[in-house]
């Protein structure tokens, strides 16, 4: 029999939050099945002629809202566990959110580094029309994205696979996170790092929230230490800094750093660029592995890399006030009631890690709808603002210069309409877990999971599969 670890940490986290709703056992018992699981082995033929066995996993975790979506992720850690506990995130993720989706995940087997581009294009081809055949793709039935080792070009390649095989006018739509020049979206790059900031800043402007834990609110001036400079990690960190946080440690592949004056990440950054780690950077002390960091003194540490990185083995040694969960599953449950107990703050990451899902969203309307965000209304807007400024000029004595003409009369373009749209969901979706969160005397993960359960029940009720 498989042992589900991952999948059993998901449900335990549920179980907790069921027991402050009011659904019966076999709606709950539905709603933590996976509705569908494919599991997919097909032949590679190497750039050196040898065949190898490719093994590849898509799960469709509830179809109470169509349709499903889930990144899909290169990594040797891939198997059908994780894949199924990653859909289960994803369909909580969602609702909690309000991204109208069911939740899904997929990935394949392999460690990309040991792939040429050309044997990386073949695998996702395949991978691609193994789905369509079995129908587990589509704008209307399951909608891919990137994950770890996965980005745009791959999104691009399952895009084009698509169109070859489908005639579906909302082809598009079949995947997100593409290229912009393929239907992509201004902001999906960042907008899940983006997303953790907005969540973290919310968090940190709470008063009466800081005060428990012994910090003044903002983000100005807090310590943050980030696992994973991936694209995640980079955004995470990069949009923090900008806001006046510092960060003193980072934790990558080949060891972690630390100085407690801070670390320049665009310096850090163009050093891994020339090196290939950060290990030996000057602004900074190298320690002893690439977790020691995380035990380092800091009022925000932030796990943006896989599952499991703060469990029951190093959970007594977190110094961290705030864990903002930019990973999926960073923290054991063992973990979690760990750190929770020494008074920290864990922003879970179905919450705090949405903002990839929620641009998604924004990307698959753009596509279904074949135009893009800003088209109509950017020009309108931008001359009804001047109209106004020309009143104000008018019945005053201030002129305004053209580049401040342009700066305050500039309408909303696709950028823009999608940075706000993602920053009011963020920052609503907070709100309404803390409010849960202080109504029942939980924590924030089990109020994120209240939520969602409340949300996915009563359209299982509609649905009338439960009377």
């Amino acid at each position: 029999m498989i042992d589900y670890k991952f999948f059993d940490q998901v449900n335990r986290a549920f179980d907790k939050a069921a027991a402050y709703t009011r659904f019966d056992s076999g709606l709950l018992s539905q709603m933590k099945s996976c509705n569908d699981i494919l599991h997919i082995t097909f032949p590679l033929e190497r750039d050196d002629g040898s065949i190898e066995v490719i093994h590849g996993w898509r799960v469709e975790h509830s179809h109470h809202k169509l349709p499903t979506k889930g990144g899909i992720r290169y990594s040797l850690t891939v198997n059908e566990d994780e894949t199924m506990a990653l859909a289960a995130l994803m369909t909580y993720k969602c609702a909690v959110v309000n991204v109208p989706f069911g939740g899904a995940k997929g990935g394949i087997r392999i460690n990309k580094n040991d792939y040429s581009d050309q044997e990386l294009e073949r695998i996702t081809r395949r991978f691609t029309f193994q789905l369509y055949k079995k129908n587990f793709i589509g704008p209307g039935s399951d909608v891919p994205a990137p994950d770890y080792g996965t980005g745009a070009r791959e999104m691009g390649w399952i895009l084009d696979t698509f169109r070859q095989i489908s005639s579906d006018i909302n082809a598009e739509g079949c995947v997100t996170g593409k290229p912009l020049g393929q239907g992509g979206i201004r902001g999906r790059t960042e907008a899940t790092g983006r997303g953790v900031f907005f969540g973290i800043e919310e968090a940190c402007s709470n008063k009466e929230d800081m005060n428990k834990i012994g910090l003044e609110t903002g983000i100005e001036g807090k310590a943050f230490v980030v696992q994973g400079l991936g694209n995640v990690g980079y955004h995470s960190a990069k949009y923090l800094t900008e806001a006046g946080a510092i960060m003193v440690g980072i934790a990558e592949m080949d060891g972690s750093i630390y100085n407690e004056n801070g670390i320049d990440l665009k310096k850090l950054t163009d050093y891994r660029r020339e090196t290939g780690g950060i290990v030996g950077f000057e602004g900074a002390q190298t320690l002893e592995d690439s977790n020691t960091v995380l035990e380092a003194k800091c009022d925000i540490l932030i796990p943006a890399a896989l599952e499991n990185q703060l469990n029951a083995e190093n959970a007594q040694r977190i110094k961290a006030k705030i864990i903002g969960e930019a990973a999926n599953g960073p923290t054991t449950s063992e973990a979690h009631e760990i750190i929770k107990k020494r008074g920290a703050l864990i922003i879970p990451d179905n919450y705090l890690n949405a903002g990839g899902v929620t641009v998604s969203y924004f990307e698959w309307l753009k596509n279904i709808q074949h135009v893009r965000f800003g088209r109509m209304g950017k020009r309108f807007e931008e001359d009804s603002y001047k109209r106004i400024l020309s009143v104000i000029e008018a019945v005053s004595d201030r002129k305004f210069s053209d580049k401040e003409l342009k700066y305050l009369a500039k309408g909303g373009g696709e950028a823009e309409l999608v940075d706000s749209g993602l920053k009011d969901t963020m920052v609503n979706s907070y709100n309404e877990i803390n409010e849960i969160r202080k109504k029942h005397e939980v924590d924030l993960r089990t109020a994120a999971f209240i939520s969602a359960i409340n949300k996915v029940g009563e359209i299982y009720e509609h649905m009338g599969i439960f009377p």
